[in-house]
């Protein structure tokens, strides 16, 4: 069979057995096969990938491997814009829109806590997350790594970590989100939007204490649900310090 050589960079190595990692190595590929499927067969998501250079061309995803090709892939570029030389890094979004996996919940929680737009539910199939994430252009962050092999996914993230805070960390310094962080204007429950109400436009769906030792509520418009600075809110405050201080 025909073999390519192939070299991957950076965290596109989290995806390759060990024996395949920092190093250039051959691989067999498919005759007239497209370079999206012989990378994303050797275990590496395409929406992880800003840049492939083919014997020193930069080239899309729908480019025929040819046998011997010595092919170069690299991950998200932090300090150098390719936008120009890449063919295969989507136009940038802006803002920065989120749905996540079924086994992402807490992650879900902590990005709407540092109010992002997140979409998240317990049933959400992968064939419905798929086209969430077309249809609605946000970032599909999951475990699942084939499901960000699905071609209809463009905007993918596989995350890393298995720790909530850790994957908040994580998130926040893969899209360099520090700057977008607008903590308590989302409801941590259902996304909506959180917006400051009267104490007596809202009284009655407060405890009788409640009412006594707090003045300022806030109130989500899509589920309604309603907030104060009891004692959850230093444990919040304490969480946002620690993943946006990492």
């Amino acid at each position: 069979m025909p073999h390519a050589f192939f070299r991957f960079y950076g965290s596109l190595n989290d995806f390759l057995p060990p024996f395949r990692q920092q190093l250039k190595f051959s691989g067999y590929i498919k005759d007239r096969g497209s370079i999206k499927d012989a990378i994303e067969a050797l275990g590496v998501p395409h929406p992880e990938i800003d840049l492939i250079v083919v014997n020193g061309e930069s080239v899309s995803f729908d480019y025929l491997v040819q046998p011997s090709d010595c092919i170069s892939v690299y991950p998200a570029f932090n300090s150098l814009d390719i936008a120009i030389t890449s063919q295969v890094r989507p136009v940038p979004l802006s803002p920065m829109r989120f749905v996540l996996d079924v086994h992402l919940g807490k992650l879900a929680t902590y990005l709407r806590l540092l109010g992002f737009d997140v979409l998240y539910r317990n049933d959400y199939s992968d064939d419905e997350l798929a086209q969430i994430s077309s249809q609605e252009q946000r970032m599909l962050l999951t475990q699942d790594r084939g499901l960000l092999k699905r071609s209809i996914v463009t905007y993918g993230y596989a995350v890393r970590s298995s720790d909530p805070e850790t994957q908040t960390v994580e998130v926040l310094q893969r899209f360099g989100l520090h700057r977008a962080i607008a903590p308590l204007q989302r409801c941590p429950y259902c996304n909506g939007d959180l917006v400051q109400v009267e104490k007596a436009t809202i009284v009655d769906q407060i405890p009788y204490y409640t009412r006594v030792l707090y003045d300022e509520f806030s109130q989500c418009q899509s589920c309604h649900r309603v907030y104060w600075k009891g004692a959850h809110y230093k444990r919040i405050q304490a969480l946002i310090e620690r993943v946006t201080s990492s």
